[in-house]
């Protein structure tokens, strides 16, 4: 992203773009505006393990859209507490990502990462693994998120305020994840659209990253679509190929999906958590080096996927509650991560708790592949606003903000005001 670009972070667009009182959020479970956590403190109480969805029963019924649904005909699960997610999480063989079952052709031609299982998915997961490792983060911030949070904040500075979720935060992590693959922000921004408008944000993907394959092809870059071209699969027979075009177009686009989201989310998240907490806020302002505690606790606290599903493959139990092959069973990360089995005082935001890995990332084999870019993403837009906008709060005249949505929540809104010189 260079100067030139900064007209085309449009602050009016990006707040058309990143609404999430659109009707598309409210599709995928965004129509929920209550507070889960007191129903999965009641259900975990009475019981690690529900027959439901996590939204029947707290009781939403409106429209949903995540991993496990929607499939009427399959009886429905949910783990409430700590121990038992984390079990479910990482027991693959029993708890499978794809709905398919194993062995069958459908489940041996699943080419998204995501419902892959066992050695295929760990074949596939190495072949970007590298980039997204802790030592990378360094990269990636010098590369591609740097500069972004710094051009976002130009369009806003003079402004003494703003509302930080839709002019900032959310197209961090597609600006981010679209620069890595060598897409600039005019291009990004009508991906968006297309997702958000049509769903035909895959097409116009293609269009724009075919070409760039082919380039990195002949010479590769200091990027990620790099990365891809140049990876090898391992074959269970001993085979070694590269990906295909078609792999490293889906490979990458699942990459978008996955990070643009949640990541835009969890910093509006973290940012309200800090806002509403002063001390810390003020602490973090003096100490930059406490926002990765910050990040920890965000995530533990408020997960922006609070819940997940995996589907069994065999007839099994959990906690004595007998589950049928082919079931989907929902890991509530949310209620886990809240669990007074293992945190105390677990309903309180308090970063200066003891550290303890949680399941904001998930856990298992399908721990969160871009993790790392993540937590290097919210520290490093979070430390920016405090080094340049001084006295930023919340702005006392708009309305608060509410957390809504009952599988990717996020903030409507993140109001503040700052002093400008």
């Amino acid at each position: 992203m260079t100067v030139n670009d900064h007209p085309l972070l449009d602050p009016a667009r990006l707040r058309e773009l990143f609404d999430l009182r659109s009707s598309v959020y409210a599709s995928r479970g965004g129509a929920f505006e209550g507070d889960p956590y007191p129903a999965f403190h009641a259900l975990r109480e009475s019981g690690p393990v529900h027959p439901g969805t996590p939204g029947e029963l707290v009781g939403f019924t409106g429209p949903a859209f995540f991993s496990g649904l929607p499939h009427p005909d399959r009886p429905h699960f949910t783990v409430f507490d700590y121990a038992t997610c984390n079990e479910v999480v990482r027991d693959v063989d029993t708890f499978s990502a794809s709905e398919h079952a194993p062995g069958t052709e459908a489940h041996e031609r699943e080419r998204m990462l995501l419902y892959m299982d066992g050695d295929r998915h760990k074949r596939h997961r190495t072949l970007v693994q590298s980039a997204f490792v802790p030592k990378r983060a360094r990269w990636w911030i010098e590369n591609w998120i740097d500069q972004t949070v710094h051009a976002l904040i130009d369009t806003f500075e003079a402004n003494g305020k703003a509302d930080l979720n839709v002019e900032y935060f959310a197209a961090i992590p597609l600006l981010t994840i679209c620069g890595s693959f060598g897409i600039g922000v005019p291009d990004a921004l009508d991906i968006r659209a297309a997702v958000t408008a049509d769903g035909q944000g895959m097409e116009l993907f293609g269009r724009l990253v075919k070409p760039i394959i082919e380039a990195r092809r002949i010479e590769p870059a200091d990027d990620l679509i790099s990365v891809l071209v140049q990876a090898e699969v391992d074959e269970e027979t001993g085979d070694r190929h590269r990906l295909s075009d078609s792999e490293v177009l889906i490979f990458a686009y699942l990459l978008l999906a996955a990070g643009s989201g949640t990541t835009w989310k969890q910093l509006g998240i973290t940012m309200l958590s800090l806002l509403g907490h002063p001390v810390w806020l003020e602490r973090v302002r003096a100490e930059p080096e406490l926002l990765r505690a910050v990040v920890e606790e965000s995530m533990r606290w408020m997960p922006t996927d609070p819940a997940f599903g995996r589907f069994a493959t065999r007839d099994t139990a959990l906690h004595g509650v007998p589950i049928p092959r082919g079931a989907v069973v929902h890991v509530c990360f949310g209620a886990a991560n809240r669990d007074p089995q293992r945190w105390e005082r677990p309903d309180e935001f308090d970063p200066g708790r003891p550290l303890q890995a949680n399941l904001g990332f998930g856990g298992g084999a399908h721990i969160c592949l871009g993790m790392h870019v993540a937590r290097a993403e919210i520290r490093t837009a979070i430390a920016a606003l405090l080094q340049r906008l001084p006295g930023l709060r919340l702005d006392p005249d708009a309305e608060p903000p509410r957390i809504i949505g009952m599988y990717e929540r996020g903030p409507t809104s993140v109001p503040v005001v700052w002093s400008v010189p």
